[in-house]
C-alpha cells in the first residue's frame, strides 16, 4: 500500500518539478545518477533514481535501484505451484495479437523504470494495427501534439523522454495510430480514486466518439486492474472504471509481476519454472489464461512472463526487436575522451528538441560501444564528462 501510494506521488511530483526547474541535462553519466541518489533525502529517491537510470539506458541499474524500495524474496505456495503447472506456455506476442481480433479494448501496463516493457509493447503495434486497432491511449502523454509533430519531443511527456518510450510512440505514429492522452488534467490536488475515475472518463470520451474503433491503452502499474485494486482507497482502478462507464470488458495484460528484478533471488519463481528465452502467456486446456495466482481477485486477464535478459556487449538482447533493429558499433577512433555519452537522434530531430533513439555510456577504450537502431538516418552526438558536445556526425542504418 505505502509503496504504491508513493509511486503515485512520485509521478505527480516529477511532472511538477519539471515545469518549475530550468532546462537541464536529461541524460546522465552513471556516476552522476549515483551521486544524485546518495544525496537525495526524499522517501522515493530510489524510485526516482531507477527512472533516471532507465532514461539514460542503464537497464540493470534501474532494476537494482527499484529493488531498494524494499523488495522481498517472493514465495509461492504448493497449491499455487500445482495450479501454475496446469498451464502451458504460449508465445506472448502471438497470443495477444491473435486474441486482439475479438477484442475492442486492449490494456497493457508497464513499470516506469523498465524499458523492456516499452520494447515489448512496440513489438505488438503492427500486428494490432493489422487487426484494426487505430487509437493508442498513453497515460504518460502530456498532450496529443505528437500526432502533429510526428515524433516525440521533450514536451511530449516526462517518461516519454526515455529512448525506448519515444521509439514506441514514433513507431506507432509511423504505422498510423492516432495517439491520445488521458491522464487527469485538474490543477487541484486530487485523490487516487478521483484520478482513476478521470482517466477512465477521458478514455471513454474517445471511445464514445469512435464507437466502432479498436483501442490500445498503455498505462502504468495497477491502473490495469479490473477487479479489487491493491490500493483500497481507489475502490476501482482505471480498467474497472472503464468497464463500469462503457460496458466494455477490456483485455488486460500485466507485464510487471513476472518481469525480472535486479537480483535473481528477487525474481518471481514462475520465470524460472517456465525457463524459456521469449515472453510467454500461460494457457490451460480450457483456453483460460494464468493471471498470477488461484482466484486472483484483481481480475487481470493475463500475466506476461518475461525471460531473464541476456546481454550482447552489455546491451540487452531484446533491444534488437527480434532482429528488426541493427547493431551499430561506434568506431574506436571516434571517441577521444572517456567516459563519453553517445546519443543517436533520428535525422533532423535533435534540432527540434527530439528524443534519442538510443543512448550508451562508453567508459574506456576497451569497451565495445554498440547502439541498437532501426533502419534510417541518424545524427550521432557525443558528449564528454562535462556534458559538452565534442563530436557530431551522420550515420545511416541500412
Amino acid at each position: 500500500m505505502k509503496q504504491k501510494t508513493t509511486i503515485f506521488l512520485f509521478l505527480i511530483c516529477s511532472a511538477a518539478n519539471l515545469f518549475s526547474q530550468p532546462k537541464k541535462e536529461t541524460y546522465h553519466f552513471k556516476e552522476d545518477i549515483n551521486t544524485s541518489i546518495e544525496k537525495d533525502t526524499v522517501a522515493w529517491k530510489y524510485q526516482s533514481g531507477a527512472v533516471s537510470y532507465s532514461m539514460s539506458g542503464y537497464y540493470q541499474e534501474a532494476l537494482e535501484a527499484w529493488d531498494k524500495n524494499g523488495a522481498t524474496i517472493p514465495k509461492i505456495t504448493k497449491e499455487d505451484s500445482l495450479y501454475f503447472k496446469s498451464f502451458k506456455p504460449k508465445n506472448a506476442k502471438e497470443y495477444i495479437i491473435n486474441r486482439s481480433k475479438n477484442e475492442q479494448v486492449v490494456i497493457i501496463n508497464e513499470a516506469h523504470n523498465n524499458s523492456r516493457h516499452r520494447v515489448f509493447t512496440t513489438s505488438l503495434l503492427q500486428g494490432l494495427y493489422d487487426n484494426g486497432y487505430r487509437y493508442l491511449g498513453i497515460e504518460a502523454l502530456w498532450n496529443s501534439l505528437v500526432n502533429t509533430n510526428k515524433f516525440t519531443v521533450e514536451e511530449t511527456g516526462f517518461y516519454t523522454k526515455e529512448p525506448q518510450f519515444a521509439n514506441l510512440i514514433n513507431e506507432a505514429i509511423k504505422i498510423g495510430f492516432i495517439l491520445f492522452d488521458y491522464e487527469y488534467t485538474s490543477e487541484k490536488s486530487i485523490t487516487g480514486k478521483e484520478r482513476e475515475i478521470e482517466q477512465a472518463l477521458n478514455i471513454a470520451k474517445i471511445i464514445k466518439a469512435n464507437p466502432n474503433a479498436k483501442f490500445l491503452i498503455y498505462c502504468g502499474y495497477d491502473h490495469i486492474i479490473e477487479g479489487v485494486p491493491r490500493i483500497q482507497s481507489w475502490e476501482k482502478a482505471m480498467a474497472g472504471r472503464l468497464t463500469e462507464i462503457t460496458g466494455i470488458n477490456p483485455f488486460t495484460i500485466d507485464q510487471i509481476s513476472s518481469s525480472e528484478r535486479g537480483q535473481l533471488k528477487l525474481n518471481n519463481p514462475y520465470i524460472q519454472m517456465v525457463n524459456l528465452d521469449y515472453p510467454v502467456i500461460m494457457i490451460n486446456d480450457n483456453g483460460e489464461t494464468f493471471n498470477g495466482k488461484i482466484n486472483n481477485d484483481t481480475k487481470i486477464d493475463c500475466s506476461i512472463i518475461h525471460p531473464i535478459t541476456k546481454y550482447n556487449n552489455g546491451r540487452p538482447n531484446w533491444l534488437t526487436l527480434s532482429g528488426e533493429r541493427k547493431t551499430y558499433k561506434i568506431p574506436n577512433s571516434i571517441i577521444t575522451e572517456y567516459p563519453a555519452l553517445v546519443l543517436a537522434y533520428r535525422n533532423n530531430e535533435f534540432e527540434q528538441n527530439g528524443i534519442p533513439a538510443d543512448i550508451i555510456e562508453i567508459s574506456d577504450k576497451n569497451q565495445i560501444g554498440n547502439l541498437i537502431l532501426s533502419k534510417g538516418d541518424y545524427k550521432i552526438t557525443i558528449k564528454n564528462r562535462q556534458y559538452n558536445i565534442v563530436k557530431e556526425y551522420l550515420h545511416q542504418v541500412k
